[in-house]
């Protein structure tokens, strides 16, 4: 048993932090959000991800975990101490380290001897002796400390899997072996293969990983839309290419592209890094354009279906950047959204975890309580996130209750068959 400070309780932090009290540490998670911390106090999840709720309660049943916006309360005692801030990014594509900076300055005060502080977030290569220096700084009495880069690799809506099932564990280190062992320790557990490297290395596995399956994503949209000119289907292109075990199925499904915290931020944070280091990043940038491309795609095939925009009611179903999570952080639906309102056009949509979110995001999009109060009267649907809900929706009636039967497929959902017999107007992605 180890106890544990986890310095921010977002996506990341909140996951590990009930993950590492499940396995049987003693966990203080630290926020400076008051409100926040005592939402986690009262056993309320301020996120949408499945079994965490769960796991939240029972662990603070328990008392293996608590919440604090107290350093003081929760650092002296720990024995690792981790930064799980957000680091998002700025207008010039570089992460922003400002929560970094704050979290190391302040936990420096109350470390005690010895401890092992964990670089959890994203955050740029170099950060290690960033976080590293700072600590160095405003240490008292010359304690020893190590700073570990240890990045994650949560999918949100798989996020509570992935941590006890990981893929693999990397650990960055510059000469703290004895730190190493005791994190290698801590994540014995969950026996998966544990990477020991240096820790710039650890933090490019970060960006290279999200890097690449982002590329992935961007490649098989750019095959949709030479499908599409050629008469091909990317859906049954994508299938025969995944059987090769070089290139596997995962991260092939045509779409609007990719969105979320993660992929976004750390393509844009990569290619950067890469400018700054006098490299010409030019397939990264392939990768972001191609996915902006996407969405404008999409608006213009819904307005070749329909027409001039101009006061026509869209239905949209999906608003958050992908199924089972509430997040909207960089999602398709905004920006293709936005370009339909700009067009004039009356959007009504429907998701089944993010309208409160959407609320703030969307302001000016009718949010309705269900996928078929959407889409009645609707002159075009457009499916943006491939929700279960929206797999299993009676389609026969969709089709009865709208205006006109276009449907627009964003995620390839449904058979193009099936729904042109249902009497849609079907449009799918690289189909």
């Amino acid at each position: 048993m180890a106890q544990i400070s986890i310095i921010g309780t977002g996506y990341v932090g909140l996951v590990y932090g009930v993950a590492f009290a499940d396995l049987g540490n003693d966990v203080i998670g630290v926020d400076i959000d008051a409100d926040k911390v005592e939402m986690l106090k009262s056993g309320e999840c301020p996120i949408f991800e499945p079994r965490l709720p769960e796991l939240l309660q029972s662990n603070l049943k328990s008392g293996r975990i608590t919440f604090t916006t107290d350093y003081a309360e929760a650092v002296p005692q720990s024995e690792f101490v981790f930064i799980c801030v957000d680091t998002p990014s700025t207008m010039t594509g570089e992460a922003d380290m400002r929560a970094v900076r704050s979290a190391a300055t302040m936990l420096a005060d109350h470390l005690r001897d010895g401890a092992v502080v964990v670089n959890k977030s994203t955050m740029p290569i170099g950060s290690g002796d960033f976080v590293s220096a700072i600590i160095g700084e405003h240490i008292p009495n010359n304690r020893k400390f190590a700073v570990i880069s240890n990045p994650e690799f949560l999918r949100e809506g798989n996020a509570v899997a992935d941590v006890f099932r990981p893929d693999r564990i990397i650990l960055g280190t510059d000469n703290d072996h004895d730190a190493v062992e005791r994190l290698k320790d801590l994540y014995r557990a969950l026996d998966a293969p544990i990477v020991v490297t240096d820790r710039r290395s650890a933090e490019m596995v970060k960006y290279a990983s999200n890097s690449f399956l982002a590329t992935k994503i961007s490649f098989i949209n750019e095959m949709a839309q030479i499908c599409e000119r050629v008469g091909a289907d990317v859906s049954v292109v994508a299938e025969g290419m995944g059987y090769d075990e070089r290139i596997g199925p995962l991260f092939l499904q045509a779409g609007v592209g990719y969105g979320g915290s993660c992929f976004p931020k750390d393509v844009k944070a990569l290619a950067h890094i890469a400018h700054e280091a006098d490299c010409h990043p030019q397939l990264l940038h392939a990768v972001m354009e191609i996915n902006q491309d996407q969405r404008r795609r999409f608006v213009k095939q819904l307005q070749e279906k329909t027409g001039d925009l101009y006061a026509k009611d869209i239905a949209v179903w999906g608003l958050s950047f992908k199924e089972n999570t509430d997040d909207m952080r960089e999602s398709p639906s905004i920006d293709i959204i936005n370009m339909m309102l700009s067009r004039g056009a009356n959007v009504r949509a429907y998701d089944p975890a993010s309208l409160e979110r959407a609320r703030v995001e969307l302001p000016k999009v009718d949010l309705c309580g269900n996928p078929y109060d959407a889409v009645t009267g609707a002159d075009a649907l457009c499916v943006i996130t491939p929700w279960n809900e929206f797999k299993q929706a009676n389609m026969g009636r969709v089709v009865e209750i709208m205006r006109n039967p276009v449907l627009l497929d964003g995620r390839n959902l449904y058979s193009p068959a099936v729904m042109k017999d249902l009497g849609f107007t079907y449009v799918g992605v690289g189909r």
